[in-house]
C-alpha cells in the first residue's frame, strides 16, 4: 500500500511539473511568435526574452505548486541560485540546440520543440535531485527522564 502512494505522489508530482514546463514552454513560444511576427525584433534578442520570460512562469509554479516549498526567505534565495545556475546551463544548451538546427534550416518554430524534449528529461533530474530538493531536518531525539536511565540495585537480604 505504501508503494502505491508513493506511485501516486510520483504521478501527480510529474504531471504539475509537465503542466508547469508547458506553461514555460508556451508563454516563451507566443512571447518569441509576439516579438519575431509582431514586433520583428532580431532573432537572438526575441530568443533570449522569450527564454526568460518562460523561465520565470516556471521557476514560480515549479518552486510554490510543484514542489511545494514554503516561502521562507534563505530557501527561496538558495533554490533561486541553484535554479538561475541551472538556467544559465540551460540558456547555452537551449541556444545551441535551437540555433544549431536553424543553421541547418530547421525552423526556430520546430527546433524549439526539440529542445523541449530534451528539456523535459534533463530539468526534472535536476530540479528533483538538486534545485527543489527539500533539505532533510533531523529528528531531534527527545532524551527520557534521567529517572528511566537509573539503573536499581536490588538487594537481597538473607535472614
Amino acid at each position: 500500500m505504501r508503494t502505491n502512494h508513493k506511485l501516486n505522489k510520483f504521478i501527480i508530482q510529474f504531471t504539475e511539473y509537465m503542466i508547469s514546463g508547458g506553461a514555460w514552454f508556451w508563454v516563451g513560444y507566443a512571447s518569441f511568435a509576439f516579438m519575431d511576427k509582431i514586433l520583428h525584433i532580431p532573432f537572438w534578442p526575441t530568443k533570449i526574452s522569450s527564454y526568460i520570460i518562460g523561465a520565470s512562469i516556471n521557476f514560480i509554479l515549479q518552486r510554490y505548486w510543484v514542489f511545494k516549498h514554503k516561502s521562507n526567505k534563505k530557501d527561496l534565495g538558495d533554490s533561486a541560485k541553484r535554479y538561475y545556475s541551472l538556467l544559465l546551463i540551460n540558456f547555452l544548451l537551449d541556444q545551441g540546440i535551437v540555433g544549431g538546427l536553424r543553421a541547418i534550416g530547421i525552423t526556430p518554430y520546430i527546433g524549439q520543440f526539440i529542445s523541449s524534449g530534451f528539456f523535459t528529461v534533463w530539468n526534472w533530474l535536476w530540479y528533483s535531485m538538486w534545485v527543489f530538493k527539500k533539505e532533510k531536518i533531523p529528528h531531534k531525539r527527545h532524551q527520557h527522564s534521567p529517572v528511566l536511565h537509573r539503573h536499581k540495585k536490588i538487594r537481597i537480604v538473607k535472614k
